[in-house]
């Protein structure tokens, strides 16, 4: 079997080493090619991966075409954002004798894509061979085998069980589920939940005010899901409170570097100049209030992330707002009334 990795960031690295250990044969491509023969040459990702070694084994490339061409699988690592720019010299490539997963997270700016609607309209891909990998996965834990668990998702259940013992090793265990939708989209959006988790670290809350943004993050974040079709039970899992868990409290976690650095006074246009890596949950942050308001659905954690990255309101006065808001019911209640 033939797998292709595209992408050489730290998740593609990681991922592109543990297929490898895992027994396959694999490719690892780098879009800038000065980069590519750097990690060629020295065996080590310096900017995104450092001190993990890349097998002598894998083969690296800057060709995308090479890096497409006669795999069995192809696992998609790059930026949601970057994707379309990455690959648009080969727009419409045939894609279709191929299992084309995802292991990126966000929605396009503009278009609302979530990443396998993206690949789909940028290569020829038969929708039944689509699947994505998610769920709380920092790649610099991978990378060194700490026990880590995530789900493949996929239309067809037979696929991502299919997909989950290809990945799954003695430090990777990976599940499986049949709901793409919910699985992508909840990667995508407990970004920004981690972002405001973040600002309520960098602004001096507390433990109590992190808890209740997750909290009540996670009934955002379902809100949109199921308005888009997705299953309830998606959220309970791996790619929802558990990716959310990790996000929001990891040492290792872009997005709530950028909210911490933003509760902390920063400028994001500063913030973002200063990092290598991408923080997923900025543009997604845009994408998913656009949506919320198009929909007509209420996410008042997403606006107030959305108006503080994007419209100079503080940290202290979004808290303020979401605090001081109509007093509601916990859950969805029925009233019944005795006659």
């Amino acid at each position: 079997m033939k797998i292709s990795v595209l992408g050489a960031g730290g998740w593609g690295t990681t991922l592109a080493v543990l297929l490898y250990r895992n027994g396959y044969s694999t490719t690892l491509w780098e879009f800038n090619r000065e980069y590519a023969e750097t990690l060629k040459e020295y065996r080590e990702n310096f900017y995104y991966l450092p001190k993990v070694k890349i097998p002598k084994q894998i083969h690296i490339t800057s060709d995308a075409e090479e890096a497409l061409t006669g795999k069995d699988i192809l696992l998609f690592v790059v930026p949601t954002q970057y994707i379309r720019k990455s690959f648009e010299g080969i727009k419409g490539f045939d894609l279709t004798r191929s299992t084309v997963i995802s292991a990126s997270k966000g929605i396009e700016v503009g278009t609302y894509m979530l990443v396998s609607d993206i690949l789909s309209d940028t290569f020829k891909i038969k929708k039944s061979n689509l699947a994505c990998l998610s769920g709380p996965s920092h790649a610099e834990e991978v990378s060194r085998k700490i026990p880590t668990t995530v789900t493949c998702a996929a239309n067809d259940i037979k696929l991502a069980k299919h997909l989950s013992k290809i990945f799954s090793n003695d430090y990777f265990r990976v599940y499986s589920n049949n709901d793409l939708i919910g699985t992508e989209l909840a990667g995508a959006l407990k970004n920004v939940i981690a972002i405001a988790a973040g600002i309520s670290d960098g602004a001096g809350f507390g433990d109590n005010t992190k808890a209740a943004l997750m909290t009540r993050g996670m009934r955002e974040i379902m809100r949109l899901g199921m308005k888009l079709k997705a299953k309830k039970e998606t959220f309970f899992g791996l790619a929802g409170i558990g990716d959310l868990i990790v996000t929001c409290s990891s040492k290792h976690s872009r997005n709530r570097f950028v909210g911490e650095q933003i509760g902390r006074g920063r400028k994001l246009a500063n913030i973002l100049k200063e990092m290598k890596m991408v923080a997923e949950g900025v543009p997604t942050t845009k994408s998913a209030y656009e949506l919320s308001r198009s929909f007509g659905i209420e996410l008042p954690i997403t606006e107030m992330v959305y108006r503080i990255l994007f419209k100079n309101v503080t940290p202290h006065n979004g808290m303020l707002e979401l605090m001081t808001r109509k007093l509601k019911t916990e859950h969805e209640i029925k009233e019944y009334h005795l006659t």
